[in-house]
């Protein structure tokens, strides 16, 4: 079995998430290459979109969520995600058992037929009105219900709400009143293979468990869905056996890495993309703050993270961790001023 290094799995990584060359595909096809994009903050979609898409403008992105070509909903790891029209019924059927679960066993309190109720009741209201704002929520259901119940009623949250004009992503509606129902016939079974072959496109080659880390799903429902697919397999360089897509791209190890800025919650620097070491581990603790959730904008220089950035003023401001050769620093500052001009 072929043992892959973490220097090429670092470059199958960048590959894959479009950040070795931007590309001209629509957004929806984009998100689906990505794997989906997190999308708590609202500008860092624009800009993990900016940083892989050729030519992109923020009002690209705006219409594609009015157009609802894309969603912007609560999905994997119960975070919201940007995703495309067609792969957000089965993403959500995927994780649908997921999320509840999670909310059962983090509130003890829990009452499957209260939440059931507090469903039903909201669900009746969004068709009556289309949209509400999550205070309306809050009045209608009580602030504990209203917090949760993304995990008992498919919901997207819709604009103008959620964009990069009005960043909080506040309005809510129901997903089968936004984009319609979802297709007939669609099993829970076939979201999660769909989860895992976006993952793997996405991310691969990975351990069956940092599949399940990302997705938010039990190890074992991974396993069940890889066990009808045709995949690869690999070693890591620590012994843990590597499952891919077949003819899912390696490129070669050297291959050159441009200089790229990343936003908050970039999801190849979360830990089920560890082992490619695109965030060494000294600098994690720079990145991620341990007492609270929280993550900084990043950029990258050959393929790792190399510094954090702020937007102040009409500016991109760089703050590297270690010295870097004055040709990187031009690079940077080239990528930054577009940023700068994106925001503008």
């Amino acid at each position: 079995m072929r043992t892959l290094t973490q220097r090429e799995l670092n470059r199958a990584l960048l590959h894959r998430q479009l950040l070795l060359e931007r590309v001209r595909t629509p957004i929806p096809r984009t998100l689906e290459r990505m794997g989906g994009l997190q999308a708590q903050y609202a500008p860092a979609m624009y800009i993990g979109l900016w940083s892989r898409m050729e030519g992109l403008e923020r009002d690209q992105v705006t219409r594609a969520l009015e157009r609802r070509a894309v969603v912007q909903a609560t999905l994997m790891r119960t975070t919201i995600h940007l995703v495309s029209r067609r792969d957000y019924w089965p993403l959500e059927i995927a994780v649908r058992e997921g999320r509840k679960g999670w909310w059962a066993r983090t509130h003890p309190a829990y009452d499957p037929e209260e939440w059931d109720a507090a469903a039903r009741r909201l669900r009746d209201r969004l068709g009556e009105v289309g949209s509400l704002r999550r205070s309306e929520v809050e009045d209608l259901l009580g602030k504990e219900l209203a917090r949760g119940i993304h995990a008992f009623l498919p919901i997207a949250r819709v604009p103008p709400s959620g964009t990069w004009d009005r960043r909080r992503a506040d309005l809510y509606a129901a997903a089968e009143d936004w984009i319609g129902p979802p297709p007939s016939g669609l099993t829970r079974e076939d979201g999660i293979e769909l989860l895992v072959r976006r993952y793997l496109a996405a991310f691969g080659p990975s351990t069956r468990a940092e599949i399940a880390g990302f997705a938010g799903l039990q190890v074992g429902d991974v396993a069940a869905a890889l066990g009808g697919m045709a995949v690869r397999r690999f070693r890591a360089e620590d012994g843990a056996g590597l499952l891919d897509l077949p003819r899912a791209p390696l490129p070669d190890p050297d291959t050159p890495a441009p200089a790229r800025i990343l936003p908050v919650w970039d999801a190849t620097l979360l830990v089920h993309a560890r082992r490619t070491q695109i965030l060494r581990e000294d600098d994690r603790p720079r990145i991620f703050s341990s007492k609270r959730p929280q993550s900084h904008n990043t950029f990258l220089v050959d393929g790792v993270v190399a510094g954090t950035w702020r937007h102040e003023g009409d500016r991109i401001e760089l703050e590297p961790f270690r010295k870097l050769s004055p040709a990187v620093m031009q690079e940077l500052r080239d990528e930054a001023e577009r940023l700068a001009a994106f925001h503008r």
